[in-house]
């Protein structure tokens, strides 16, 4: 049987900077891999 897109995506785990290692706060069209802190982005 085949599950809803939905519940595959909410069992992905949170993506990592890849510099501290922090969870990355992201939408659903980033493909980045640095945290706003690391890429000094002032919110």
């Amino acid at each position: 049987m085949l599950e809803k897109m939905t519940e595959f995506f909410k069992r992905l785990p949170n993506k990592k900077c890849v510099e501290c290692g922090n969870d990355i706060e992201e939408q659903h069209e980033c493909y980045g891999n640095k945290c706003d802190h690391c890429l000094d982005i002032m919110k």
